[in-house]
Parts: structure tokens; sequence; C-alpha cells
């Protein structure tokens, strides 16, 4: 490789790293008790009880009262406020309802209530001012919605490009020394640059992974707002021109759900979206339906059912993009192979924390030496590496 090519990939590398380092250990350190949120909830609240266990909620079985009066009770529990989401679990008959003032408010206006659709009770609400509430914001946006979600998304794009830059770098700086050495003999700074280079590589197809995972979640936003004004206006253009339904003209929820369970047979919804939202339209109950494979799961296809009449209206797979941002989100936690993948996870999170932190200690101390001495000490295999 070239002296100019060399000189421009550590430039690369460098200024990459730089720029992303102190927000990339942040989502790191917010990321590591987010990989475990199941288990930390179940330590600190206890595991929750239903009348009906091993019975989900996204299943037809007898016992389960009407969607419509779970309705009604979240509604209760929050006068003026709106539907905007109802969710299901597969496993449990839990159910989630989210209101909120208006069903465009932002997330930080929404209020999560969980019940027990087998006994019609009310079994809590979801913590706003808990501690993986705020882990989970700050890991996400850092309390700036939509700007801080891009913003982030960019960093993510930076912490790929220092990886690819330091995946060139690294063939020329070892072609003298053999995989996996640690010259733990020579100063400080070389010690630390083995180790910056050899968990580097040992956790390389984790952190491209974990990176650009993240840089798709980033974009959830507009990727569901794209879906709306293309996807979706086609699913709904008879409808173009029509006033948005009110919420006192809603009707039946469990009307509604028999005639997308009508259209989607033998899969198990996974939400139902209200109108006026970001994953409806302004006269639509949007059914979200997921796989009964755990291939498929995680691949939705929706069903528009009209929300005054209770009419199907249309129904197809999500796109291609919006399945890859739904892949992306189990890959990027880990949250998809029980607590031994977790560990792994977590395991690498701190495997990457050593590399940032190992190489804004080497940035620190390579500043006492200009970028051609730092090109030689590439160009050379390891072998001209300055003692600090």
């Amino acid at each position: 490789m070239q002296r100019s090519t060399v000189r421009t990939w550590f430039l690369i590398h460098k200024w990459a790293s730089i720029v992303c380092t102190a927000f990339l250990l942040m989502l790191c350190a917010t990321g590591l008790p987010l990989i475990f949120h199941d288990e930390i909830d179940a330590l600190t609240e206890g595991p929750p009880a239903y009348g009906m266990p091993g019975v989900g909620s996204s299943r037809e079985a007898p016992g389960l009262r009407p969607l419509d009066e779970m309705l009604a009770k979240a509604l209760a529990a929050r006068p003026g406020e709106v539907p905007v989401f109802m969710a299901f679990d597969n496993d449990q008959p839990s159910l989630t309802i989210t209101t909120a003032p208006r069903p465009d408010s932002p997330a930080q206006d929404m209020t999560i209530q969980l019940f027990d659709r087998s006994t019609g009770e009310r079994t809590g609400a979801v913590d706003e001012d808990g501690v993986m509430h705020f882990l989970l914001q700050l890991h996400t946006d850092m309390f700036l919605g939509l700007p801080g979600m891009l913003f982030l998304g960019f960093m993510g794009l930076l912490f790929v490009v220092a990886i690819v830059s330091g995946v060139v770098l690294y063939a020329p700086f070892m072609k003298k020394l053999d995989f996996g050495t640690l010259r733990t003999s020579r100063s400080t700074r070389v010690k630390w640059l083995d180790y910056h280079n050899l968990l580097g590589i040992v956790a390389l197809a984790w952190m491209s992974v974990v990176g650009a995972t993240g840089v798709i979640n980033a974009l959830a936003t507009p990727i569901f707002q794209y879906w709306q004004t293309t996807e979706l206006a086609e699913m709904t253009k008879a409808y173009a021109g029509k006033g948005a339904v009110p919420p006192s003209r809603y009707g039946s929820i469990d009307k509604a759900m028999a005639a997308a369970r009508k259209a989607i047979p033998g899969n198990n919804p996974q939400f139902i979206a209200f109108p006026g939202g970001n994953f409806s339209s302004r006269h639509h109950y949007a059914v979200f339906f997921q796989g009964d494979t755990p291939l498929t799961e995680r691949l939705l296809t929706s069903a528009l059912i009209d929300a005054e009449t209770g009419e199907f209206t249309d129904a197809r797979p999500m796109p291609w993009y919006t399945k890859a941002l739904a892949l992306s989100q189990p890959l990027h936690f880990g949250d998809y192979g029980g607590l031994p993948l977790k560990i792994l996870w977590a395991i690498l999170t701190l495997f990457t924390m050593i590399v940032l932190g190992s190489g804004l200690y080497l940035w620190l101390g390579k500043r006492r030496s200009g970028t051609d001495a730092l090109v030689r000490e590439v160009e050379s295999g390891g072998a001209l590496v300055p003692a600090e």
C-alpha cells in the first residue's frame, strides 16, 4: 500500500474515531443495562401475575375480555386523551394501551397502561420516570427527539467508517507481527495499541453489525414517514380528500380485529395503530400482524380497517425498508436468543468500550508525534512504534 494511501486511511480513521468516540462510549454505557432490561425489570418489580398464565392476548381464546372493554377502561383512567396504540403479548394475556392528548402527540406526551386481559384489571403503567426509561431515552435520542436520533445515527455511521478504516490499516500494521501479539514488555502505549488492535479485530463483526443496525434504527421515524406517504397512501387512495375520523366516531375494535383476522388468517396481531398517528392513516385502524415462526415473527403485515365502519380496506406485507428496520432491532440489542446471547452482547459491549477508550488514550499520546511518523509506524508492520 502506498504511503499516500496509508496516510489517507489513517486520517479517515483518526477523525471519524475522534468525532464519534464520546457519543459511542455513552451509547455503550447506556446500552449495557438495556440489554438486560427484562431481567432488571423482573428483579425490581417482580414477575407479573395473570389470571390465565400462558394464554396470549393476541390469540383468540375463551375468557379474554373484549378489546372494546379494555379500551374503555384505559380511556376512563386518562380522561380527555385519545387512543394511539394497543399492543399484545403472544405468551401472556397482557395488553398495553397507549393514550395521548392528540393522535399525533410526541412520545413524551404518551401514557402506556398495562392490563391483564384475562381479568380485565389494570396492572400498572410504564414508569416514564424510572432509570431504565431514562437510559432508553438517552440511548435513543438524548432527549432531543428526531434531531437527536438522526445525530446519533450519524455518529453510528462515523463508527462504521472508523471500523472499515481500522481494518484497512490493520493489515499492513500486522504484517510483521503474529495475530494476537501483545508486546507487554514494551511501553504502556505499545501495550494499549496491541490491546486496541486485538480487541477491535476480535469484535469486528459484532461492532459492524451493532453500528450498522444502530444507524438503521435511528432512521425509524423517516422510514415510517416515507411508508405513510407512499405505501400507506396507495392503500388508502380511495379516502383521499376525506376528513379525519374523530375519536368520537371510532367503531368497535373487536369488529375491526375480526375483519383483520379474516383477511390475514393464521398470524398473530402484534399491535393496533389508531387513526392519525405515524403508523396509520387518518381514517383507519392499522392492525399489524407478525409471522408465526421465529424467522417471520419480526416481519409484519398491515391490515387497514375503516375506523368508522369496521370494514376491511386493504392488507399488504411491509416493504423491504421497514423489514430491514424490524430485523435490525433485535440484532442491535441481542434480545432474540435468551440470556446466553445477552451475556455475549454484554461482553462484546465491554470489549467495544475498551477499544474506544484505548483509541482515545492513543490519540492523546499520538499528538506529540507527527502524522508522517505514525504513517511510517503502520508501514513498518508495527516495528517502528514510538515508545511514548
